[in-house]
């Protein structure tokens, strides 16, 4: 009996190992940008649109520029909105040419958004008033209805990535929030040593170029029959419909509502997560990524995390749990040295420096548990990375160890 993948199966891993090659690179330039990268890929391959609210300067343009850039022959476009914008400014200006010397009234589409496979709006609640509706269309059903009237237009649009320093304050652009299911805030770098990192990228050396590896680029074609064939066809148990059935009713029970359309497009997310995990069905642990799409407003945004955290396994639990611990003493290791209180700093890093380590165990603990059931190790190996990190930085910035002495928790890279 052959046992040799199919083509489709291999066409298909192919695309899935070229795809977080791909969020590795991007990741690794971007840095503290690695759950965004993960979740605009996982939009695109769900067919859904992506928030990314927060400050500017935050790197939001350009990590969708990056990671879009890398999906050959495909169409990307972008463009910058504000309260006047003209929906031909948008959709296409009308032919002057055509219009003067043949009487014909058709728009130059070349180069505008009906002819984008991925976009990028920039500012997306200060559409104007006039484009919403045609806005609304392109987002929701993927048409554009001409100037001068006529059948619809089916656009190509995979999935738009949209861009704002705040929410939506009215009603009228609240009709273009709800069109964007993954939701995600973007805020300025935490960790030391990826602001470090980033001013050391800001200086290049005159071969920079040249010592750049080739990045990895997927065919817009592989990504299309991913999209409409193969996550789709990942299968949702009765387990993880019956954990969703619950996760609403805890979630309404806190005042917390989402509609029957996003619970529905929700399902596809969880499809496209667990196909780039490279599994043929949802499992409830994969619940962790509608903690970007169940939110509503930033207040909730933690209850929803945490609620979704209720229902992750035993070991995925224990793991947020950890991470939140982790976060808690970088945060007062920060405000401790801020306040520069020397002898206080010490003694409470003393105490930190056994709690570290402990929790450096109990994360292998979960990643070797992580391992032997077969599950994808990168956010157990993230973690202990992470606290790793901290531990350096507790050691060098309170306890006065150098950086080429600091020792190994244990399973860091």
């Amino acid at each position: 009996m052959d046992d040799s993948p199919t083509t489709d199966e291999a066409r298909s891993a192919s695309l899935r190992e070229d795809l977080n090659a791909v969020i590795g690179e991007v990741s690794a330039l971007y840095h503290e940008r690695e759950v965004e990268t993960r979740m605009i890929t996982t939009g695109i391959l769900a067919e859904q649109h992506t928030l990314l609210l927060g400050p500017p300067g935050t790197g939001k343009s350009a990590i969708v520029r990056e990671l879009t850039s890398r999906i050959a022959s495909g169409t990307y476009w972008e463009i910058l909105l504000h309260k006047f914008i003209s929906p031909s400014a948008i959709f296409g200006p009308i032919d002057l040419a055509a219009l003067t010397s043949s009487n014909i009234h058709r728009q130059i589409l070349e180069g505008h958004a009906t002819q984008a496979h991925v976009a990028f709006l920039d500012e997306i609640f200060k559409c104007s008033a006039a484009a919403l509706n045609s806005m609304l269309a392109f987002l929701n059903e993927r048409l554009y209805h001409p100037e001068s009237g006529g059948t619809p237009m089916v656009c190509p649009l995979i999935s738009a990535v949209c861009a704002s320093n705040e929410l939506a304050e009215d009603e009228t652009t609240a009709a273009l929030y709800d069109r964007l299911l993954i939701r995600m805030e973007v805020d300025y770098l935490a960790e030391p040593d990826s602001f470090e990192r980033l001013l050391r990228s800001a200086i290049k050396s005159p071969n920079h170029q040249n010592n750049q590896n080739q990045p990895t680029v997927v065919e817009l074609a592989d990504l299309q029959h991913a999209i409409t064939t193969q996550v789709p066809a990942v299968d949702l148990p009765s387990a993880v419909i019956g954990a969703l059935r619950d996760l609403r009713s805890d979630l309404r029970q806190r005042e917390i509502t989402s509609s029957d359309r996003r619970w529905k497009q929700a399902v596809r997310v969880l499809q496209a997560a667990a196909w780039l995990d490279g599994r043929e069905q949802v499992v409830v642990d994969d619940l962790a990524v509608l903690a970007h799409v169940l939110w509503d407003v930033p207040a909730n945004r933690g209850t929803v995390d945490r609620v979704i955290r209720g229902y992750l396994s035993p070991d995925d639990r224990d793991l947020a749990d950890l991470v939140d611990e982790v976060d808690r003493i970088a945060a007062e290791l920060d405000k401790l040295v801020e306040e520069n209180n020397r002898d206080r700093l010490y003694d409470w890093a003393m105490d930190q420096n056994t709690t570290l380590a402990t929790i450096a165990k109990k994360l292998a603990r979960i990643r070797d548990s992580a391992k032997d059931a077969g599950r994808v190790l990168r956010p157990y190996q993230q973690a202990t990375d992470h606290a790793q990190e901290v531990y350096a930085r507790l050691l060098c910035q309170a306890l006065g160890v150098s950086k080429d002495k600091v020792p190994n928790l244990g399973g860091a890279r």
